[in-house]
């Protein structure tokens, strides 16, 4: 392996312990509704922490001139699939809030990583089976829809063996079945982000014209895609509130 794919390994063991552990905090504010603090933390990273990046990854200051200059029916495009993936993140929150962080994670993130993965190639019409890549990308998949399947099991052992007091005494509101069906489809809507990579294509080559290093020319368009994943949550949780 050379350096680069040290480098990849090394970034996606960071973003999964992001992303394995987003929601523990959460789980030590007593006072505020669900809805309170999962808004108050989109906000800071779906809002906040994009422009952040962005501005320190985009050459001399640029980052307004990228944005004027992309084309509108590009941002608006990336908007829109921002909003669906914010549907899959919303629900994704109200899975961990139905099934608890352990088995809501795995599960919720196991299908993310699932659909996330088949769904773009498939629309795209490539037949994964006819490559090496992709047979072995589908393996991939495949051995994480039996950890999904292994996990669930052990959710509904767990879930069998306690009493209502005691399910209610662990997780406030919990609930297996409905927990389940809301992970598949936060999976599902996972894949909405992918797609609006794509649409942020025309956005990346204006990074590109303006001199921003490749490894970071997707930052621009990250602050569209989150600003449409925020605003989903935002109308749900004031609609909650």
């Amino acid at each position: 392996m050379n350096a680069n794919t040290f480098t990849a390994i090394g970034l996606i063991f960071l973003g999964s312990v992001g992303a394995a552990s987003f929601y523990v905090p959460l789980k030590k504010v007593k006072e505020w509704a669900w809805e309170s603090y999962w808004i108050v933390q989109g906000l800071a990273a779906w809002i906040i922490a994009p422009w952040i990046f962005a501005l320190f990854t985009v050459p001399d200051g640029k980052l307004m001139t990228i944005i004027a200059e992309a084309p509108s029916s590009s941002k608006w495009l990336t908007i829109m699939f921002g909003a669906l993936w914010g549907v899959g993140g919303l629900t994704f929150g109200l899975s961990i809030r139905y099934l608890g962080v352990a088995l809501g994670q795995s599960i919720a993130l196991g299908f993310c990583a699932a659909f996330g993965t088949l769904i773009p190639p498939f629309v795209a019409g490539e037949n994964l089976f006819t490559t090496r890549s992709g047979i072995i990308i589908l393996i991939g998949v495949a051995i994480c829809v039996a950890g999904i399947a292994i996990i669930g099991y052990a959710g509904a052992l767990k879930n069998r063996g306690l009493s209502e007091e005691e399910r209610k005494a662990a997780i406030k509101e919990f609930a297996l079945k409905k927990g389940l069906i809301i992970a598949v489809f936060a999976g599902l809507m996972s894949a909405a982000f992918s797609f609006g990579y794509q649409a942020g294509i025309p956005i990346d080559e204006v990074a590109i014209k303006h001199g921003i290093n490749p490894l970071y020319q997707s930052n621009p368009t990250l602050i569209f895609i989150l600003i449409g994943g925020f605003a989903t949550n935002f109308v749900y949780c004031i609609f909650l509130n």
